[in-house]
């Protein structure tokens, strides 16, 4: 099964890599999603409760910033991704509604805050990441390294996962973060290598494969390394099957696979919409290639159903 390569050279563009090499351009986009999409809005009292407390501590989370169509599920079942580090990247990729530009200084109290949302949620499992902070020596690791600490200090329990930034493949940055020991670390791979000069200029495919090849190096027993594609962006179904066996010889542990879904006209456009019927033959690939979980359906993205990806990748899986 392939999904025709609909993209094209070109010299220049608002989004071109830095290193002055040709970019690919952006096919072209579907007019319209399909039904599978439909999500209710959302507004019931717990999204409504935990966006009046995101505002009083003055947290961002990924969930707004990226505008995830599962945010009103997630939010009623008390669920957020927090997203440190302020809420403007130094970086531009071509399918991501997260703004970009200078950001401001690291407010060195965040983590308290997130600490203390976290305690007053009550959450059993807790997601953060970031935006890329090229502007940081360390590319923000120390911040995750205090979310990580201040939040086992009040919720020992509480299982922590970090979806981090590259850090420009820093392996002391990357140490930082693992010695804090987060029970999952995660870094999205994204989309296949030949796609991310056109979206995600400023990463680099090889240096995220080796990143979460290092982090299972340094974790301890039982943390497990987690990734992610974003499918519909151009790539073919084997350069998929690529992506997936490039990060289980990464050891890594658990996927999630979703839909590209174009924020607005300025980003990435969408070329082909997976059915859920793919989404399910992907999900039995993956396990077959030795993965401990895999989510994949339309609406996937890193952190939908986290909570239960952690006991499902602890239990052995059917094939």
């Amino acid at each position: 099964m392939a999904v025709p390569a609909l993209v094209q050279l070109t010299s220049c563009s608002d989004r071109d890599d830095p290193s002055g090499a040709p970019r690919l351009a952006a096919p072209p986009a579907l007019a319209r999603k399909p039904g599978w999409f439909k999500v209710q809005a959302p507004g019931g009292p717990s999204y409504l409760a935990l966006k009046r407390m995101m505002r009083e501590l003055d947290l961002h989370t990924v969930c707004e910033e990226a505008r995830c169509p599962n945010i009103g599920e997630c939010w009623e079942h008390r669920a957020a991704t927090f997203m440190i580090l302020g809420d403007v990247c130094t970086r531009n990729c071509a399918y991501c509604a997260v703004s970009h530009g200078t950001p401001k200084a690291f407010d060195p109290l965040e983590p308290v805050r997130l600490a203390e949302a976290v305690a007053q949620m009550g959450l059993e499992h807790v997601v953060i990441t970031s935006v890329d902070r090229d502007d940081l020596e360390n590319g923000g690791a120390e911040a995750f390294a205090g979310c990580i600490t201040e939040i086992k200090r009040r919720l020992p329990d509480a299982s922590v996962e970090v979806l981090i930034p590259d850090f420009k493949g820093s392996e002391r940055a990357l140490r930082i973060v693992m010695d804090a020991r987060p029970d999952i670390l995660n870094h999205n791979l994204e989309t296949a290598e030949r796609l991310y000069r056109l979206a995600r200029p400023g990463g680099r495919y090889d240096r995220a494969l080796r990143l979460l090849a290092d982090a299972r190096r340094m974790g301890g027993p039982g943390a497990l390394t987690k990734s992610g594609i974003i499918l519909g962006m151009g790539e073919e179904w084997d350069e998929v099957i690529g992506c997936l066996k490039d990060l289980r010889r990464s050891d890594v542990d658990i996927v999630t696979l979703g839909q590209s879904l174009r924020p607005s006209d300025a980003h990435l456009p969408v070329v082909r919409y997976y059915t859920p019927d793919e989404f399910d033959e992907l999900a039995r690939i993956g396990r077959r290639l030795g993965f401990k979980h895999v989510q994949a359906s339309p609406l996937t993205r890193s952190s939908y159903h986290a909570w239960e990806q952690v006991a499902l990748a602890r239990t052995p899986s059917e094939t």
